[in-house]
């Protein structure tokens, strides 16, 4: 296996350009990506097979999915409304996934302000989401989203003991902001990559301190405080061929994609990946 350098269709669209997923047919053609990972923003029910049929058509490729993001906040409220909403919803992203041809999905298990506040229904919750996007075919990935309660390593980690078979998606950001990045390196943690649970990461800088809200930034490969070096060094050492996504937002206010800037961004991590 190749790694693979993908970049979020969610840092090309959002608000300022109206969430147009249109715009991808050219956006797309710009980046020197190996592809795209491809994500799903609440507003877009109802259009799953127009959003399809565009990708497909287009020739998008799009070997990783983002599930949409307020699904976990669903699931940790915990009502019987919510649960089946965040069921029902999460089957369209898994049969869109196995539509466009993504083979991973990324998944917030725990999300928005209730996060991981009653924890124990994102753990009930798992078994059957696993079992939807199993029948899929889709691999199921578990991101350590920031937490307002604990934090994502005790989350994975008690999740890995009643789910051995888990998968985890790996964000730089998202673990510097709990400043948990170098437990990536404590061998108390080496099950998480040497038994196979991560299998897919997110590249991101970060630029505030310890739970720093006010800055929890997506910011591009150099622009934070990451120690990439490191980072990459590790990761090669462990043997880990596979995918990487970029999330580096890259529009501005006006919705103008600076595409430049992903792709300077694309050859440094491959800088980083070469052997």
């Amino acid at each position: 296996m190749e790694n693979t350098i993908l970049v979020s269709t969610g840092a090309l669209i959002g608000r300022p350009n109206g969430r147009d997923y249109r715009l991808l047919k050219e956006l797309t053609k710009k980046i020197r990506s190996d592809g795209f990972e491809f994500m799903m923003y609440s507003t877009w029910y109802g259009q799953e097979d127009h959003i399809v049929d565009f990708l497909k058509s287009n020739s998008i490729n799009t070997p990783t999915m983002h599930c949409q993001k307020s699904i976990g906040e669903s699931i940790s409220k915990g009502s019987a409304l919510d649960t089946k909403d965040a069921f029902e919803k999460f089957e369209i992203n898994a049969k869109m996934a196995s539509e466009i041809g993504a083979k991973k999905m990324v998944m917030h298990l725990w999300d928005g302000i209730t996060s991981d506040a009653y924890f124990d229904n994102n753990i009930r919750a798992y078994p059957r989401l696993k079992e939807i996007a199993d029948g899929y075919g889709v691999d199921l990935l578990i991101e350590n989203v920031v937490c307002n309660v604990k934090d994502p390593l005790s989350h994975w980690m008690e999740l890995l003991e009643i789910y051995p078979d888990i998968g985890f998606i790996f964000d730089t950001k998202m673990a510097q902001f709990h400043d948990q990045l170098d437990l990536l390196y404590d061998e108390k943690y080496e099950i998480l990559w040497k038994e196979h649970h991560i299998r897919h990461y997110h590249i991101n800088d970060y630029g505030g301190g310890y739970k720093d809200w006010e800055n929890l930034r997506t910011l591009p490969v150099g622009r934070g405080h990451i120690d990439f070096d490191r980072f990459f060094a590790f990761v090669k050492s462990s043997g880990y061929k596979g995918t990487f996504t970029l999330e580096s937002t890259a529009f501005n206010k006006e919705g103008f994609v600076d595409t430049d800037m992903l792709n300077l961004e694309i050859d440094t991590v491959k800088g980083y990946l070469e052997d």
